[in-house]
């Protein structure tokens, strides 16, 4: 019995160590869930309900809830969907955070900005950075709204400019884009790269200082094709953050490289391709500069990207490939260029209608994909697909473990196959991470 009372006590002692230095229980099996709550508002078998994210939450350690933006006015947090967040009809807010009655281990953030803000509204994302009291206004309304609806933590998935497409040149055109440049003509050029970047390293230490009395979590989600050694200062970021969640995925899509379908989400860098455009890449910036492994969260995508494929285009499939532009929108999300994982693997049976030839990864690098080429007897044209499913999920978890990285983060739930028809499996891109951990 004497035993017994002293191995509780011990147990009860290792708790409260652990909670007073703010041991992470997760430190390298950290599932992060991402949820888009206008999934809801999809018509037929896409629709996504708040009851729909129980199957996964015995997965996810995390659930960060998508997405809150900033009002430009007076640079305060805001709703970004007020009739589905916090209206009287739905109030997801609240009945996601309810999801930890059932659920007490789960922590749940509220994540802001995640490209859900209007594009032509971001310049807020910089201004917010740039005066103490612009600063002072939003970290005071995110401590408000944390609170006022019970999450756990909030996630900066801040909007900064995104870095544009390089194209190979000839002789001509380089010269030409040099006058370009010269001239001040082309992308769009932020002149406060460093004000911003330590605006933002100032506001995110602020933040942190408010959230840490109310012990309440601060995470960072880096978006695609943010040039992370602009504006995030890893080495003075890292110590009020608990999570880095490293977006490295969406790199080739349809938007972006219209002509050329590509890997949208390769672990290592492949042969003629930019070499930051991988996973290894953008995880090492942050593990160069300071930030522990098990700080670092490699994300995964549900989705897959698409092209469509012309008379034009390669009839081997292999990437890249020459292509016109976003393929065929899919039945349940209904946007061009994009598919949920339940749509791509419902054409890779052996009878489905617009069958896809699937084509597997064996170096376990770069990623699946499949396509159907175009067909030169009726004029119709293909699509190519490249794509996550359980396998690959399960090689980004391997890295992640390999590498002593703090877990995965699936984005988002909504598109993975919540309803199981592939195989009648729940999540299996949630799962096939998960169990590579």
């Amino acid at each position: 019995m004497k035993l017994l009372i002293s191995t509780a006590v011990a147990v009860v002692l290792l708790v409260c160590v652990n909670s007073a230095f703010g041991v992470d229980p997760h430190e390298h099996s950290k599932v992060v869930c991402y949820w888009n709550a206008t999934s809801f508002e999809r018509a037929g078998p896409g629709k996504f309900q708040v009851d729909d994210l129980r199957p996964a939450l015995s997965l996810c350690t995390h659930l960060i809830y998508g997405f809150a933006g900033i009002n430009a006015a007076n640079f305060e947090v805001v709703p970004l969907n007020p009739n589905l967040d916090t209206g009287a009809g739905y109030g997801f807010y609240r009945l996601v955070t309810q999801l930890k009655r059932q659920f007490p281990e789960l922590k749940v953030y509220l994540s802001i900005g995640g490209n859900a803000d209007p594009y032509e509204e971001t310049h807020k994302y910089l201004t917010v950075t740039e005066t103490s009291e612009a600063r002072n206004k939003f970290v005071r309304s995110v401590d408000r709204l944390l609170q006022d609806y019970d999450f756990d933590g909030v996630d900066l998935a801040w909007q900064f400019p995104p870095v544009k497409v390089k194209k190979n040149r000839g002789t001509f055109g380089s010269l030409w884009h040099g006058i370009k440049k010269t001239f001040g003509y082309g992308k769009f050029k932020d002149e406060k790269e460093q004000e911003h970047r330590d605006g933002f390293t100032i506001m995110v230490r602020d933040l942190k200082t408010q959230l840490r009395a109310k012990n309440k979590a601060l995470t960072l989600t880096v978006l695609p094709h943010i040039n992370s050694s602009i504006y995030y200062d890893a080495r003075l970021l890292t110590p009020n953050l608990e999570a880095i969640h490293v977006f490295a995925f969406d790199q080739s899509n349809p938007e972006r490289t219209p002509k050329k379908a590509d890997y949208p989400a390769p672990i290592y860098e492949s042969y003629g391709r930019e070499d930051t455009d991988n996973v290894d890449s953008q995880t090492r910036y942050w593990l160069e500069n300071g930030t522990p492994g098990g700080k670092i969260v490699v994300g995964i995508p549900a989705f897959a990207r698409t092209w469509k494929l012309t008379a034009d285009s390669e009839a081997a499939g292999v990437p890249p490939v020459t292509a016109d532009g976003p393929g065929a929108e899919g039945p349940h999300t209904g946007i061009a260029g994009l598919l949920s994982y339940a749509e791509v693997c419902s054409r890779l049976t052996e009878h489905a209608v617009g069958r896809l030839r699937r084509v597997n990864d064996p170096s376990k690098k770069y990623g699946a994909y499949a396509y159907q080429p175009y067909n030169s007897g009726t004029g119709t044209d293909g699509i190519w697909v490249g794509f996550e499913d359980p396998e690959t999920a399960g090689n980004k978890a391997l890295y992640a473990k390999a590498k002593g990285l703090g877990g995965v983060a699936i984005y988002d739930l909504s598109l993975d196959d919540f309803r199981g028809v592939c195989n009648g499996d729940k999540f299996p891109i949630v799962k096939g991470a998960k169990f590579k951990l």
